[in-house]
């Protein structure tokens, strides 16, 4: 494997942990609990391609509305990071990050038909720290048109990874148990915790080039 492929590799990973289907799981068991078959195919089929579609806009789009905004790439690493670090903390702990999902969404969201949407794509799965996260890595792709198509390919694994998890929500939430749920959650907020160290780190060097001096 080459180093390119390398880290294409390690984006996918960290794309896959902070939007962590398997986590979203419980929660989409809970809002579809009274629809039918049909409609939770359709829900889950609906919030992996909202996931998706605006996690492949941040990847080519995000840093042009931060130029815009006149937001550096270095502040959105340690803002990004930041942000990362404290829902890996709560992940660690097996907690749903408020960056996440509120209680107070999830109690409107019972009664809206756009649950697929809001709030299980966002910001259930494809949240700040997920756009922050995907536009830090297009940032560090090597820039050519075939490193940002191959980034978004790795995106659109990821949304097929979020549509068979929620597609086979009840059968996984069966088969490994919540026991096996938050290990899971346990395992990607680790992750996620040195991703978000290690962005903190690159964003302060580059704002601060003193401190690594």
């Amino acid at each position: 494997m080459t180093v390119d492929s390398m880290d294409y590799a390690k984006a996918f990973i960290g794309v896959l942990a902070i939007v962590n289907p398997l986590g979203a799981i419980p929660v989409f068991v809970s809002l579809t609990r009274d629809r039918s078959h049909v409609e939770r195919r359709r829900i889950a089929q609906v919030a992996a391609v909202t996931v998706g579609i605006i996690l492949i806009v941040s990847a080519w789009a995000g840093e042009s509305i931060l130029s815009f905004l006149g937001i550096t790439i270095p502040a959105l690493q340690v803002g990004g990071g930041l942000l990362i670090l404290l829902m890996a903390i709560d992940m660690l702990h097996s907690r749903m990050s408020g960056a996440r999902h509120t209680e107070e969404e999830a109690g409107a969201a019972e009664d809206k038909e756009g649950i697929a949407v809001v709030p299980l794509a966002i910001p259930l799965m494809s949240g700040p720290g997920a756009i922050s996260l995907v536009i830090i890595d297009a940032n560090q792709a090597a820039g050519g048109w075939s490193d940002r198509l191959l980034f978004s390919a790795c995106i659109v694994v990821v949304g097929m990874a979020v549509w068979l998890s929620l597609r086979l929500a009840e059968q996984i939430g069966r088969v490994i148990g919540v026991t096996g749920l938050n290990i899971a959650t346990r395992i990607m907020g680790l992750l996620l915790a040195a991703i978000g160290v290690q962005f903190i780190a690159q964003g302060a060097g580059r704002l601060f080039p003193g401190l690594m001096g």
